[in-house]
């Protein structure tokens, strides 16, 4: 049977063999066909052996192409679910808020209509329908016009029975209030411009270019001390400083188990510091403590930030090392500090952290990942013990940014600006200026500059298949983690800052760490009594 026949016989095979031919059309197989050789061409086509792609480049260009498809879909999953969990909060928010200022409404029985900071909830005081009455209007000033009041939505919680802490527990936290102004200066404020509260807790909102002051608005009664370990001198100065906020301010003290059991050595009298037993104990710590002090270096603030995974209370650094960028605090008058700390207003950094999530090759989809890892300074991506360059694929959200060839890669925060990225050749950044630096680590390549991301974006480093060797990730110097052909890392900011305490004001610590650490542009003047012009 010729193909002529089979083509009258059979409609789809019609249009199968149409379709080769003039796909052979296409690819420059056959140039042209006479309507009289058709059946000849058919029939060659038909039982023409198949092209073996032989070119290597061809594959591996193939290969670059499709992990370059895959990290496009991933990218955009991950943006899409990352919007979609951002819209779900706010709903929440708003929710939460809605039904706390419909009690307040329905419940408002205290006196003069004032937030009760005693037992029980903390009411809303800034209840619009009461405009009557004048204590009421000077609430709503408060709470509406001169910064975030955290009355608005802050409640008491019960006791949670599964979080069973030693010691007495802490019911309730302090409020307090965030504004912002140049060294105080309240001019032009306006509502919900710097941070917003989540049940009380500092979360980042929009950017403001002022100064972030806070005030307490009812007392703090819990303090989380984070020492240093193995310095006798840390030791001695926790325990002056355990003594002294329980006796001179009635404050209840928080410590690490391992600092307990060394003060319980020294004194029995210490038995009224509390801790916690697991880690589980450690998720509900910032639902108890007001403020947390360090007594250390960077090292511990690090550390001190690693344990919250959420809310981070406002922090103390107290300076016990070595360089000193994040503790302007000296430790010789932590008195005065502290008084003037808790007793309020004072200047905060807001320092912004990196969420950074693993993702396996053999994950399912982009929800299947490891466990969350929150850094304060920087995660690096390097080629370990490797001799071969570390070949890495960036993509920022859904475009492609570079590949890095070289012996690795920085993703650091702003506060972090100061760590690993300034001695790669990287920018020093104030720690208030929103952004996330793209350091490389002596890339072969000497156009290879570093960048500076805008905070809201989303951050893709993936090991290519056709990679000679593995990556290494590291977290705040920490929890080494192997990246495997096909692997990938992703970087956001983080939702939850760690909020400083000032010595002076943001600017002014910054200025003061880089010129005491680093001896920033320190040189001998000119002398005054050489050449002049004119």
């Amino acid at each position: 049977m010729s193909p002529h026949q089979l083509i009258s016989q059979d409609s789809d095979d019609k249009i199968f063999l149409t379709g080769a031919t003039s796909h052979a059309k296409e690819n420059g197989f056959v140039d042209v066909i006479h309507d009289q050789d058709s059946d000849k061409a058919i029939h060659e086509s038909m039982y023409e052996p198949p092209i073996k792609a032989t070119d290597d480049h061809l594959v591996e260009f193939s290969e670059a192409m499709r992990t370059v498809a895959k990290a496009l879909r991933r990218a955009a999953e991950a943006k899409a679910s990352a919007q979609a969990e951002a819209a779900e909060w706010k709903r929440k928010y708003e929710l939460e808020r809605a039904s706390n200022l419909r009690n307040s409404h329905e419940g408002a029985t205290l006196e003069g209509g004032l937030c009760n900071s005693g037992e029980g909830r903390l009411n809303n005081s800034c209840d619009v329908t009461k405009v009557d009455n004048p204590a009421i209007e000077q609430s709503e000033r408060c709470c509406r016009k001169h910064g975030i009041c955290s009355h608005e939505i802050l409640q008491d919680e019960a006791t949670n029975t599964n979080c069973k802490f030693a010691g007495r527990k802490v019911t309730r936290k302090a409020s307090f209030r965030l504004s912002w102004g140049c060294n105080g200066d309240k001019s032009g404020q306006q509502k919900h411009e710097v941070v917003s509260f989540e049940r009380g807790d500092i979360t980042t909102a929009e950017r403001s270019s002022k100064q972030i002051l806070l005030k307490w608005e009812t007392h703090p009664q819990t303090v989380l001390i984070l020492t240093k370990p193995n310095s006798n001198s840390v030791r001695i100065l926790c325990a002056e400083m355990v003594r002294w906020l329980k006796n001179n301010k009635k404050i209840d003290v928080f410590v690490e188990p391992r600092v307990r059991s060394e003060l319980l050595k020294e004194a029995s009298c210490f038995e009224f510091v509390q801790t916690w037993e697991n880690d589980e104990e450690i998720k509900h710590l910032h639902s108890k403590v007001d403020l947390v002090a360090t007594l250390g270096g960077d090292g511990t603030v690090l550390w001190a930030a690693s344990l919250f995974k959420g809310p981070v209370p406002p922090l103390v650094p107290f300076s016990l090392g070595s360089l000193g960028f994040m503790t302007p605090f000296q430790s010789e008058n932590y008195r005065d500090y502290l008084d003037m700390i808790l007793n309020g207003p004072f200047s905060i950094t807001l320092r912004h952290r990196l969420q950074c999530h693993v993702i396996r090759e053999a994950a399912k989809d982009e929800l299947d990942t490891e466990e969350p890892i929150l850094v304060l300074n920087e995660v690096t991506i390097d080629r370990g013990m490797s001799s071969y360059l570390t070949f890495l694929e960036c993509y920022c959200d859904s475009s492609f940014v570079t590949c890095v060839q070289g012996d690795g890669l920085i993703l650091s925060t702003t506060s972090g600006s100061t760590a690993y990225s300034l001695a790669a050749g990287g920018s020093m950044v104030h720690p208030q200026v929103p952004g996330i630096l793209f350091t490389p680590i002596c890339p072969h390549s000497l156009s290879f500059r570093p960048l500076i991301f805008p905070e809201y974006v989303t951050i893709r480093v993936q090991v290519p298949f056709n990679s000679r060797g593995h990556a290494w990730a590291s977290f705040d110097g920490k929890g080494r983690r192997q990246l495997a052909p096909g692997d990938a890392l992703i970087c956001s900011m983080a939702t939850w800052p760690v909020p400083t305490a000032c010595l002076v004001d943001s600017t002014n610590d910054f200025l003061r760490s880089i010129h005491e650490g680093l001896h920033w542009n320190l040189r001998k003047s000119q002398s005054f009594d050489g050449p002049r012009d004119g």
